[in-house]
């Protein structure tokens, strides 16, 4: 059988590219170990490329910034089985305000929306920690503000499963499978802005049951399929500060330790299936680059 494994940065986004290349080099050797044929875009216009390898591959999945990613996976799912989350989804989390307020609504803790005192700005569409900063400003043209909280950055890497039916997607019912809690390095410049560092996996802290129920909560909530990484803010309470609806860099790391191949977890997510739990074996640092050590 053939996948399509459809990421951007690597050709059209160099600050990127390093954590997509890396993020696509686990996918791409775990789905060969599987058995699979693996297609990758060329260099040319991505949606084209997508819209002309995509008839011929059994399935597929796009991994691209969140701001990017609905309009790219729209076309995937035009043409052959989508390996991860449904691009209305998508389109949804990449609009940072709304899904903060849908989350609010269900009483999922996020962050207040604030510009007083010391705060975090952030793009409505963003990608990762890109253009996020502690600031005692005002936002600008396509930012918000919202509540600057200290605590512990960690992130949940959680597969979705679902069942598709003759018109509709419907879900499994299946609990969302947890991959790992993991911990961010994240650096703060003299300027304020944020920096995403990597990371170190899996991770066990002391609230773990309590992370590990609201990221499940955000997963049901949002409707989201297939793998997704929910960043969190361990303080007071566990804060939801993103969502991602996409492969992470986390995964680099999770791959590491894993019995299990994430190509397997992906397509039997797809179809409504998938293991109850993983095994993960030792705990590692990983990098934006891709570079992986063990603890």
């Amino acid at each position: 059988m053939k996948v399509l494994l459809a990421e951007y940065t690597t050709f059209h986004d160099p600050q990127l590219a390093p954590e997509g290349a890396a993020m696509l080099a686990v996918l791409k050797q775990s789905f060969e170990r599987c058995g699979y044929d693996v297609v990758l875009p060329g260099t040319g216009d991505f949606g084209a490329e997508i819209d002309r390898l995509a008839p011929s591959c059994d399935m597929g999945l796009v991994i691209a910034p969140d701001y990017l990613l609905a309009r790219y996976t729209q076309i995937l799912e035009q043409h052959t089985h989508n390996l991860g989350c449904g691009f209305m989804t998508v389109a949804l989390c990449a609009n940072k305000v709304q899904t903060e307020k849908i989350l609010r609504s269900h009483g999922v803790p996020v962050p207040a929306e604030t510009a007083l005192g010391k705060h975090v700005i952030k793009p409505v569409r963003g990608c990762g920690a890109q253009g996020v900063r502690i600031s005692d400003g005002l936002p600008g043209k396509d930012e918000f503000s919202q509540q600057y909280i200290e605590g512990e950055h960690v992130s949940v890497s959680i597969v979705a499963s679902r069942v598709v039916g003759d018109a509709c997607l419907y879900f499994s019912g299946k609990v969302p499978l947890v991959l790992a809690v993991n911990r961010q390095f994240i650096e703060t410049g003299c300027d304020g802005a944020l920096h995403y560092r990597g990371g170190e996996t899996p991770v066990h802290p002391e609230r773990e049951g309590e992370i590990i129920a609201v990221a499940r909560n955000v997963v049901e909530v949002l409707g989201c399929q297939g793998y997704c990484g929910i960043d969190m803010v361990v303080a007071d309470q566990v804060y939801v500060v993103d969502v991602n609806p996409r492969i992470t860099t986390s995964l680099v790391g999770i791959t590491a330790c894993m019995k299990e191949e994430i190509a397997d977890i992906l397509v039997a997510a797809s179809k409504g299936g998938g293991p109850d739990q993983v095994h993960l074996a030792g705990s590692v640092r990983f990098d934006t680059n891709g570079k992986v050590s063990k603890v």
